[in-house]
């Protein structure tokens, strides 16, 4: 399953057995009242599943019974102070679940808490949070989950077994469309005691433990499931270690430490949650942003663009050391960035006019030119990770599982011969204009007095590109340049932040933007980005409307694999079915994370997988 925004975000820990062999099934006494579980620790029964303190997709957790914290924090950090993180764009709700209306991320990791916490330290494995125990059987056909009875709400009521079955009901019913199709896979939700909680799967999915641990646990006293579905700036009520204390509606919130939280001294944790008070401003672009970064104004800066990361940090701030800038190594899969074709549009309904704009698109020059050199090619959708089918020939397990689908895979992609377009650098590449004009004109698309239009209807190819910050839009510029070059008026639609989301989510554009995030354990989420199903759902990220039932059946195989071996070959088999459908123009990766940040904020040296995460930064003496 992907991470969110900057986080993150192997196993075999029960053996087989329970109620899946026939056993009664009987709720433990520390499910039935709030006394402690059993020793999670101790060795399994015969043919008996018991609750252990953590599970992964593959292989065993990491950390044991126990831990103290995880590697990638500093359990010695000091509380206290104040972070500021700015933002492009703005926001009209305070609601991160549901699919109207636009809605910071940070409500769901600071305010309300999941059943779970997903380790930054390992490709998918969570640890108690709401609840201390999890268990399972080896066919993973449910799971049940323990309460932890010192769990609360920020306003002191404890939270209940039947609180996670109102927020599971609830979400599966109004939630967001990624929570109706994983929650819609559980036969069963019952509530077993007052701390207990079990889920019985109507399919095979082995990821499905871990998605109902990372479910996020609303409060049914103070949640109104009638008015669910609107947009409101008031934030749920939740568990975790911040509460909202002042909104300005488009322009910032205000977060404060929830008083007495009740997790403060878990594993998971520790050396996290430092500052008394977070507070998020939202800019109008991302130039003001910079400026106010310059300024002071928030203290921690994710650079994006290389030619602001290498000319724009000669400043005195920067120069006598007061911000200090970083460049920070990633273990994860490089994020997938791309122009994307609505395939929904009878224009880009053709793979080869697909291919022809794929291949009018200038990486090197624009590498060079406008990047200074520093991005590198996206090809592969798991890119520089293990996952990537780029350069590895299919294996065994792979045709196995694409010999149903021959016509699903470029040859080259399946050998591992395939890379994205090459040019010469110029800008005017003549073998790649020719090619493309050889692929439009064998889609019916002629060039004729220097315009690009179709033979039977005369129609001129003019599609809208849409983009919702000034960065995208002096991208689309330059590609804009690339493509008049075979007679194309590509129409670019700059638009504020609301809209540019709200066309985004009911796919009413030609061409768009996007980025794709990934982990080293995709899982359901797949579905949600590339599933035939999410093509014609409002509010998924299948933004192209990909329909292939070579994709779905090579998500539903990494979804089923057991072994690490048989899982890495089934998401390389769908990255060789994503490159191939040609649905979008690949663009570029940085190698890590750009970071600035000001001294008096500090950071842990052992990083995350995906970095380094601002949860587990603290108020510094700089």
């Amino acid at each position: 399953m992907s991470g969110i925004t900057r986080r993150a975000f192997a196993r075999n820990v029960l053996i087989a057995g329970g109620t899946a062999l026939g056993y009664p099934r009987v709720t433990p006494v520390w499910a039935q009242a709030s006394v402690a579980p059993p020793d999670l620790a101790a060795p399994a029964g015969q043919g008996i599943a018991l609750p252990r303190h953590g599970i992964a997709m593959h292989g065993a957790p990491l950390h044991p019974d126990g831990f103290a914290h995880y590697k990638s924090v500093n359990p010695l950090s000091p509380k206290g102070g104040r972070l500021v993180q700015g933002a492009v764009g703005t926001f009209d709700s305070l609601n991160p679940f549901i699919v109207r209306g636009t809605a910071p991320p940070f409500v769901r990791w600071n305010i309300v808490e999941s059943l779970m916490a997903r380790s930054p330290d390992e490709a998918f494995t969570c640890y108690g949070l709401l609840a201390r125990s999890v268990e399972t059987d080896a066919a993973r056909s449910y799971v049940t989950f323990g309460i932890d009875p010192s769990a609360r709400f920020s306003d002191g009521t404890p939270v209940t077994a039947d609180d996670v079955l109102f927020s599971f009901e609830l979400l599966r019913a109004k939630g967001r469309p990624n929570h109706r199709t994983y929650y819609g896979k559980v036969a069963k939700a019952e509530v077993t005691g007052p701390l207990a909680i079990r889920f019985t799967f109507g399919v095979v999915d082995r990821e499905l433990p871990l998605i109902l641990a990372l479910m996020p646990v609303l409060a049914r006293h103070a949640t109104d499931a009638d008015s669910f579905e609107q947009t409101s700036f008031k934030a749920p009520l939740g568990s975790g270690p911040y509460v909202v204390t002042e909104v300005k509606p488009g322009e910032s919130v205000l977060l404060a430490r929830a008083p007495a939280y009740w997790g403060v001294d878990l594993p998971v944790n520790r050396g996290n949650f430092n500052f008394d008070s977070l507070r998020y401003d939202f800019y109008r672009d991302v130039n003001a942003q910079f400026e106010a970064f310059k300024r002071g104004l928030y203290d921690i800066r994710y650079e994006t663009d290389p030619g602001r990361w290498k000319t724009g940090y000669d400043f005195p701030a920067v120069r006598d050391g007061r911000i200090v800038t970083e460049d920070v190594a990633t273990g994860t899969p490089k994020p997938y960035s791309a122009l994307i074709f609505n395939m929904r549009r009878p224009l880009f309904a053709d793979a080869r006019v697909r291919q022809a704009m794929v291949a009018l698109f200038d990486f090197e020059w624009a590498n060079q030119n406008l990047y200074f050199s520093l991005y590198r090619r996206n090809g592969s959708f798991y890119d520089d990770s293990e996952l990537s089918s780029l350069g590895r020939a299919a294996d065994a397990r792979e045709r196995a599982l694409l010999a149903p689908y021959a016509d699903a895979v470029l040859p080259s992609v399946m050998d591992g011969t395939w890379h994205a377009p090459r040019s010469d650098g110029s800008g005017r590449d003549r073998t790649q204009l020719r090619q493309a004009l050889e692929l439009f004109k064998a889609a019916g698309w002629e060039l004729k007095a220097g315009m690009l239009a179709n033979r039977a209807s005369g129609q001129p190819f003019a599609p809208e590109l849409l983009v919702g910050t000034k960065d995208q839009e002096r991208l689309a510029l330059a590609y804009q340049n690339m493509v008049r070059r075979a007679g194309i008026t590509l129409n670019i639609r700059l638009v504020d932040n609301v809209q540019f989301e709200a066309r985004k989510q009911t796919y009413d554009y030609d061409m768009v933007p996007y980025i794709w995030d990934q982990s080293l354990s995709p899982g359901n989420e797949q579905a949600f980005y590339f599933g035939s199903a999410a093509a014609d759902t409002p509010g998924t990220r299948n933004f192209m409307g990909l329909k292939s039932s070579a994709a779905d059946a090579m998500i539903e195989a990494l979804l089923a694999a057991q072994a690490r071996e048989d899982f890495v070959s089934a998401v390389r088999a769908l990255d060789r079915v994503l490159i191939s459908a040609q649905f979008s123009v690949p663009l570029f990766y940085t190698p890590g994370q750009w970071i600035a940040r000001w001294r008096k904020v500090e950071r842990p040296q052992t990083l995350a997988l995906s970095g380094t995460l601002a949860e587990s930064w603290w108020q510094g003496k700089g």
